[in-house]
């Protein structure tokens, strides 16, 4: 049972993955409101209500934290640079780096990255991991500030990090509506192959202080390659959107 810090634990993914890990691993939650979170949940976990904005917030956050999940931060497209983007994707994990430097039972960080880091690649295009980034907004380009800031963390100062671009999360199966195009489904993420996939960075042993891999299901036709998680986290998704709307069976 490890001690895991999870950040953003009130969204989507990030209430998902709260429900997937408690009861395996004991966990700390953190954020700003707590109001909607579930009742069972809170009585499982810790619960700290604080704006990881301000750097003070942080002191002795992760004393005792051996492995971070983060999750927090603005996930709008078209995000106005000057408002929540330049203080939840930008300060808040500056924040978050400069305290692990001193948690002396850090394991590892497991952050949030986004397929925005890369989706002005062509459509045809499937991305790898270890293409060059080429973001489509601003947010995407704060998710490439992100992992920067993870591998100067990892290569300078030895703090593991493994960064996810996230592709198109579907909290319920029931979300990937049958009038969805190729598209769509190619970027399809399953709840099922993402909490998989966090079990399978906790787990691992990495070969570098830093990877990035792409978070996305077993799609017949998948806009990013999760060949490197599988390679070097043995992660094996389960879900095919082309299959859950019937175009495509498995023999």
């Amino acid at each position: 049972m490890a001690k895991i810090l999870i950040t953003g634990a009130t969204g989507t993914i990030g209430l998902e993955l709260t429900k997937h890990l408690v009861s395996k691993h004991d966990l700390t939650v953190i954020g700003r409101d707590f109001s909607d979170f579930p009742m069972d949940l809170k009585e499982k976990v810790k619960v700290v209500k604080k704006d990881l904005v301000e750097a003070e917030n942080w002191i002795g956050l992760l004393n005792d934290i051996e492995y971070v999940i983060q999750l927090a931060g603005e996930a709008d497209a078209e995000a106005d640079f000057y408002g929540d983007l330049l203080e939840l994707n930008y300060k808040l994990p500056h924040n978050l780096y400069a305290e692990a430097k001193k948690a002396k039972n850090l394991k590892r960080i497991i952050f949030a990255s986004s397929i925005h880091a890369v989706d002005a690649y062509p459509e045809y295009v499937q991305v790898k991991a270890t293409d060059s980034v080429r973001p489509a907004d601003l947010y995407g380009v704060s998710k490439v500030y992100l992992e920067g800031l993870a591998a100067y963390y990892a290569y300078t100062h030895g703090i593991e990090s493994i960064g996810i671009r996230i592709a198109d999360y579907k909290a319920s199966d029931e979300e990937l509506t049958k009038d969805a195009d190729k598209n769509g489904m190619a970027m399809f993420l399953s709840k099922r192959d993402m909490n998989h996939l966090i079990d399978c960075c906790l787990e691992a042993e990495l070969k570098e202080p830093f990877l990035i891999i792409n978070g996305i299901s077993k799609n017949t036709f998948p806009r990013l390659s999760y060949e490197e998680a599988h390679v070097q986290l043995g992660y094996e998704p389960q879900d095919n959107a082309f299959e859950m709307n019937g175009i495509f069976k498995s023999k």
